[in-house]
């Protein structure tokens, strides 16, 4: 098949979340299967172009309101030589973020996104490519199926281009001024309650709900979540009348960059075989951390921030966790509030915790080979990849039950020895703080930890399983 991937941001060349994960793990995947596929993103600021070998590969007009702007495209490739196009507008996407600073959204994300849509069908024309499937990426590239149909279905190569389209976080919906419907070139017929419209503005997620010819999100359990008020964000009446259309498609991890058999980040391998070298990690993570070496287990977290990751209920729990056998690391920025919360409760608990507020890959890799069990308290998480590589690190997940989390975390039984982790149902911290207890209690159990943490380690989450679920999707998408 002959694919498109239209992604906002994609690993390794800009990434703010998830989805450039994906974007940079799901089309190499792919291409191994023996595709044709091509990336196409944005080229912001810090898309080096030395770093990246950037190299022109033309200019071209993009149609935006009833004016037109140049648009320079570059060319660049990615893991199994997948071509990556960038599209190249100063004026847009030389900026110091992605979608704005941390006090706003930038206010032209509109005309920013729509001139991105518009110009990722402009390279099929430019570059002759007829893809069988367009596969857009959350709401910065949500407007795309409705310019194939409207705009773009005459084409030569694009009669027959079906669409798909991924929901990454229904949280994030592209909301903008009705004003917004004049730059698309689109008629006013689609801007109604059964179209483009919510609460008087334009929906950039709900066009690409309501236009692709077919739907898919990051987890089974996300995909029936959406559909229920207390998850759908206001669209899940939307997705229910178009459940027809949606499927739940799991997110791997690539196993070949998160491998603690060879990983240089981590100071001693180690795999399901032959687990010594993780309590070598265990002290060095003591060690970074300047917590007292204890035998007590270590709980890590490597998270945002944010009410979404549970750090609401985390917080209220943090003084009963703090009388737990147990001490936390904590590594992640995000709101203010928490911030100068978790930097208050680290200096009252400086033997217990530690909270380092940053971002820090090496520092990342390091707590999931070091810590003994990875917290994950989400209010909602569609995917989650923490819990994954936690598993292939040996790491035991403690995770609400919900999305992904639900559908990759089994509860663990110490009769059958069977499951991966500790769940929770309820959104509380007397519910967090019981799951740790049973996690802490198990821990001490020496022969059914370590049959715990063979099973999470053994587990396949690799990206493969996933793209033979997507490659069936787009086989079913074509035929349809």
């Amino acid at each position: 098949m002959k694919i498109l991937f239209a992604a906002s941001e994609v690993s390794p060349f800009a990434k703010t979340g998830g989805l450039a994960d994906v974007a940079g793990s799901l089309p190499p995947a792919l291409a191994s299967l023996g595709h044709d596929i091509r990336v196409v993103m944005p080229r912001y600021r810090r898309v080096d172009s030395d770093r990246f070998q950037l190299k022109p590969a033309g200019t071209f007009q993009v149609p935006l309101g009833v004016w037109t702007e140049r648009c320079d495209v570059f060319e660049s490739s990615m893991n199994q030589n997948v071509p990556v196009l960038f599209i190249g507008k100063d004026v847009y996407f030389d900026r110091p973020e992605l979608y704005g600073t941390s006090r706003a959204d930038y206010a032209d994300n509109a005309e920013r996104f729509i001139f991105f849509s518009r110009a990722v069908l402009e390279c099929c024309r430019f570059f002759d490519f007829h893809p069988d499937i367009i596969h857009c990426n959350d709401w910065q590239a949500g407007l795309v199926p409705i310019f194939l149909n409207r705009m773009y279905r005459n084409n030569p190569g694009l009669q027959k281009t079906k669409t798909v389209f991924t929901i990454h976080n229904m949280g994030y919906q592209g909301l903008f001024p009705k004003e917004a419907m004049a730059l698309t070139g689109l008629g006013w017929d689609l801007f109604t309650p059964e179209g483009l419209e919510f609460w008087g503005n334009m929906n950039f997620l709900k066009a690409g709900i309501m236009y692709a010819d077919m739907i898919t999100t990051v987890s089974k359990t996300y995909s029936r979540e959406i559909q229920t008020p207390e998850y759908g964000c206001g669209l899940e009446g939307v997705l229910r009348n178009r459940s027809h259309k949606l499927h739940g498609i799991m997110n791997g991890i690539d196993y070949h960059a998160w491998d603690p058999s060879c990983d240089p980040d981590i100071p001693k391998h180690f795999d399901s075989a032959d687990l010594n070298g993780k309590n070598d990690c265990r002290a060095a993570l003591e060690n970074l951390t300047g917590l007292p070496k204890s035998d007590k287990p270590i709980i890590g977290m490597v998270t945002r921030l944010a009410d979404q990751k549970g750090l609401d209920i985390l917080v209220q729990a943090l003084p009963r966790i703090m009388k737990l056998d147990a001490t936390l690391i904590m590594l992640g920025t995000g709101d203010e509030l928490y911030h100068t919360m978790l930097a208050e409760a680290a200096r009252t608990y400086a033997q217990r915790l530690q909270v380092i507020l940053e971002y820090n890959d090496e520092i990342a890799k390091m707590i999931y080979a070091g810590s003994d069990m990875f917290l994950m308290p989400s209010r909602y998480e569609p995917c989650g990849l923490g819990q994954m590589i936690a598993l292939r690190y040996g790491s035991v997940p403690i995770v609400r039950k919900t999305g992904g989390l639900a559908d990759t975390i089994e509860e663990y039984d110490p009769q059958t020895r069977q499951g991966t982790g500790f769940l929770f149902d309820e959104y509380s911290s007397d519910a967090l703080i019981a799951c740790i207890k049973r996690a802490i209690t198990l821990y001490h159990n020496h022969a059914a930890w370590e049959s715990l943490r063979q099973n999470g380690m053994n587990r396949d989450f690799s990206w493969e399983r996933s793209a033979r679920e997507y490659e069936q999707l787009y086989q079913g998408t074509i035929a349809a």
